[in-house]
């Protein structure tokens, strides 16, 4: 009976020591954190990826690289680690986009884009680079909410037509 004890035991000590403990729980609630930004400014948009959806691919992008780390994998494998979770995340952002026989143009590209920015903000907090992660975050976020200000008064200024209508080469 003792042998299983020791074996349950060992199975459920990953951490080295305290300090790895305390950088694997600030990476993962920092991922969750820079996640949920991004995904409350796309729920408060009404886009049907939100808060969850961001948090979890942002903490799951970054435990994706906090184990190999833990088990002390090379670069180069880390390399393969982090192409596995572009690849990876490039499906479910594939499943966000919807295109329909009648329309002229998909939607859901932003929210594609946004979902694998926030994988990659993942990939930078598991890595350790904070700073990046957080400084991608406000850029990702300025994109979001901030650009569509400008946009949508682009669009509101028309030009005023003449009267006429002349095609690309100048013909009426």
């Amino acid at each position: 009976m003792e042998s299983v004890s020791t074996i349950i035991i060992s199975e459920f000590s990953d951490f080295n020591d305290l300090s790895e403990f305390i950088i694997v729980v600030t990476r993962l609630l920092m991922a969750a954190f820079l996640g949920g930004l991004l995904g409350l400014e796309r729920e408060q948009s009404g886009k049907p990826a939100g808060i969850r959806t961001h948090m979890l691919v942002c903490m799951g992008a970054a435990l994706f690289i906090l184990i190999p780390q833990q088990a002390g994998i090379s670069d180069a494998e880390m390399s393969r680690v982090i192409q596995g979770v572009i690849s990876g995340i490039g499906f479910l952002c594939a499943g966000s986009i919807i295109t329909r026989k009648n329309d002229l143009f998909a939607t859901g590209l932003t929210t594609a884009a946004g979902i694998w920015f926030t994988a990659a903000i993942g990939v930078a907090v598991g890595l350790g680079r904070e700073q990046t992660a957080v400084l991608c975050t406000v850029l990702a976020w300025t994109v979001l909410y901030v650009v569509p200000f400008f946009s949508r008064a682009r669009t509101k200024k028309k030009p005023v037509c003449s009267g006429s209508k002349e095609d690309d080469s100048g013909n009426k």
